[in-house]
């Protein structure tokens, strides 16, 4: 198996509802035959001093309340996702919501109870076995306990804080892995693009057109040391890639390498995914806020909210080294040449945005002014110019859109909660 199938069938495995519950029946196959081998052994001491028909009825109990229980979570469940994914963006239901390890196993539970207790129940004859009956017991009430906590713990998750800190959790942990190094002080931007020699050969895209989800760099690497030569990764991980599209670019010695085995170090997919994209989860989280801001949700809060979140991981990103796109092996030789996105490319997609949909509200502007003015003030200087830049842009679109000088003071008050907490920076 490839690399990229391998990515693929992971990252499957990883936002599917049903492998848990489809791995909860595998198990049940296995216990149940365990569990009455040692019953067969063991004197157990009777959990539910129950005779026959008491422990049917417990039983038959179990397994309507199951079967229930997984009717009702799966039907409300995805309804509510549905629901949440159209409020804020259709793009958290595979990032967030179908991938929650709490959703996944509260129903592998409910699976392997209703199929112990319906096991258990098949097999009752003229004697109770207390141990399995005591063990399916216990499972009916956890699972009963499990499905209180189920309800609970999926009305916070659906709520607009949770799946914008769930999101920025998630970016804040790849922007670290795409990004390892820290933001030195005299840091600059090095290895600025620069004109090289033609390519001795270009490799095109032969799959389906479709999105880069991830690269395996280390391969690409070894390859490359292998050959002597140096690849280029022409996309960017997130970009759409059509049929036919350049996908590589070698330079160097490069008879020995295969095309089929490069082309296997890269990962498509339908749609973006945060596991090698730094800028997904800021997409994200901007989609929310603008559509917070739409007159149709007009929801300028719950942006206030998603701001909160993107100040946080543009502050992670101010203190990460950027710029370095060519990657080197352990000689020091350039081996691979593999672009992300610079300091420049992250302030835009934070700001732009978020500023022209809700540059007429109150609560965002004085939001942005907070952001900008506490990032000038914590991150390093050469991160500075663009949010400068920023700031001055926002001051230019108050001027258009408040007439009144009462109304545009008011705007340019720097307001870390957007309205109500003006910060006198």
């Amino acid at each position: 198996m490839r690399w990229n199938q391998w990515y693929s069938l992971r990252s499957y495995a990883k936002s599917s509802l049903w492998i848990v519950p489809f791995v909860a029946l595998l198990l049940y196959l296995v216990v149940i035959r365990v569990v009455y081998a040692m019953d067969a052994l063991i004197a157990w001491v009777p959990l539910f001093p129950w005779g026959i028909a008491g422990t049917q009825a417990m039983l038959q109990l179990i397994i309507t309340l199951t079967l229930t229980f997984i009717v009702f979570t799966f039907g409300s469940l995805l309804v509510a996702i549905q629901i949440a994914g159209g409020q804020l963006s259709p793009r958290i239901i595979a990032t967030t919501l179908l991938s929650d390890n709490a959703i996944r196993f509260t129903v592998g539970l409910f699976t392997f109870t209703l199929l112990f207790a319906a096991g258990v129940l098949a097999r009752l004859e003229t004697t109770v076995p207390h141990g399995v009956g005591g063990i399916a017991g216990l499972l009916g009430f956890s699972s009963l306990a499990a499905f209180l906590y189920l309800i609970d713990y999926a009305a916070r998750l659906l709520r607009p804080v949770s799946i914008i800190w769930r999101v920025g959790e998630g970016g804040r942990a790849v922007i670290e892995s795409v990004y390892p190094a820290p933001a030195e002080i005299s840091s600059s931007p090095g290895n600025l693009p620069r004109k090289r020699p033609a390519p001795a050969r270009t490799i095109l895209h032969q799959g389906r057109s479709a999105i880069v989800l991830a690269v395996n760099l280390k391969a690409l690497v070894a390859v490359a040391q292998k050959a002597n030569a140096v690849v280029e990764f022409v996309p960017r991980v997130g970009d759409f890639v059509a049929t036919e599209d350049p996908l590589f670019r070698l330079y160097g010695d490069v008879a020995a390498i295969d095309d089929r085995r490069l082309r296997g170090l890269v990962a498509f997919g339908p749609e973006r995914t945060m596991e090698q994209d730094s800028t997904f989860a800021f997409r994200i989280i901007v989609d929310i806020a603008i559509k917070a801001l739409s007159k149709a949700i007009n929801d300028p809060t719950t942006a206030v909210l998603a701001i909160d979140q993107l100040q946080r991981l543009l502050r992670v990103v101010g203190n990460r080294h950027l710029y370095d796109e060519e990657i080197r092996d352990g000689s020091g030789e350039i081996r691979v040449i593999f672009r992300t996105p610079n300091w420049e490319d992250f302030v835009q997609l934070t700001f732009s945005e978020v500023r022209l949909y809700g540059a007429e509200n109150f609560q965002i502007a004085r939001r942005l002014r907070a952001m900008i003015l506490n990032l000038l003030q914590t991150l390093p200087e050469h991160h500075r110019a663009a949010l400068r830049n920023e700031l001055e842009l926002l001051d230019r679109a108050l001027e258009k859109v408040y007439s009144l000088p009462e109304d545009l003071a008011l705007a340019r008050v720097p307001d870390p909660q957007g309205l109500g907490g003006s910060s006198g920076q």
